[in-house]
C-alpha cells in the first residue's frame, strides 16, 4: 500500500483500530467504542501514511521540535520526524527519578517552540498536563496535533489552556469513511 488518500486512510484506520465493547478511557469515561491506536501505530504502512498526512497538515507551522507524548505519540512523532527532518523530544508522563531526571528527553526545550504529538484525544487531559510541565521548564507550547479527535470536548478544553488542536481525523470522519 502506497500513500493513501485521506478518505481511504480513514477507512483503513477505522477498520484496523475501531473496536466495540465496554472500555474505560484515560479520562475515566466509559465508552462503548475504542480506537486501539497500537493497531495502526504498529503497522508500518499505515503509520507511514499517517505521518505523511500529518506532515501535510502541519506544513505551514513554525516550531522547533516535535514533542512526542508517552507512549502513543512516540511512534507517530518518530515517523513524522524521519520524513520532515525535524528533531523531536520524548515527553514522559513524569520526570524519571534517576539518570538525567528529565521530563523531556532529547534536545534542550527551554525557549523552544514545541508541537505536541498525540495519538487519540478525548478530554485532552494528558496534553494539558504535559503542556503545563513543559511550560514550567521554559518551553513554548501553543499547538498539538493528533491522529484522532474523539470529539468529546478535548479541543475545547485544550483551547482553554491556550493550545490549538489539529487532528488528522475526527471520530465523525472515521465513521463516515466506512458508510
Amino acid at each position: 500500500m502506497n500513500e493513501l488518500q485521506k478518505k481511504d486512510l480513514a477507512k483503513h484506520v477505522f477498520n484496523i483500530a475501531h473496536i466495540t465493547g465496554e472500555f474505560k478511557l484515560r479520562s475515566g469515561v466509559i465508552s462503548n467504542e475504542y480506537f486501539d491506536k497500537y493497531q495502526f501505530e504498529s503497522n508500518p504502512e499505515l503509520l507511514a501514511s499517517i505521518a505523511i498526512q500529518l506532515n501535510h497538515l502541519i506544513s505551514g507551522f513554525d516550531f522547533d521540535y516535535l514533542a512526542a507524548l508517552e507512549m502513543g505519540g512516540i511512534p507517530i512523532a518518530t515517523a513524522m520526524a524521519m520524513m520532515n527532518k525535524k528533531s523531536m523530544v520524548f515527553v514522559r508522563k513524569e520526570a524519571k527519578e534517576y539518570g538525567t531526571a528529565k521530563l523531556a528527553e532529547g534536545p534542550l526545550i527551554a525557549e523552544k517552540e514545541l508541537l505536541i504529538v498525540e495519538d487519540v484525544v478525548t478530554s485532552g487531559g494528558q496534553i494539558i498536563i504535559s503542556t503545563n510541565d513543559l511550560r514550567d521548564r521554559g518551553a513554548i507550547v501553543n499547538k498539538a496535533v493528533c491522529v484522532i479527535d474523539r470529539e468529546a470536548g478535548g479541543r475545547e478544553k485544550l483551547a482553554e489552556h491556550g493550545i490549538e488542536l489539529f487532528s488528522l481525523f475526527t471520530m465523525t470522519e472515521l465513521k463516515n469513511a466506512v458508510k
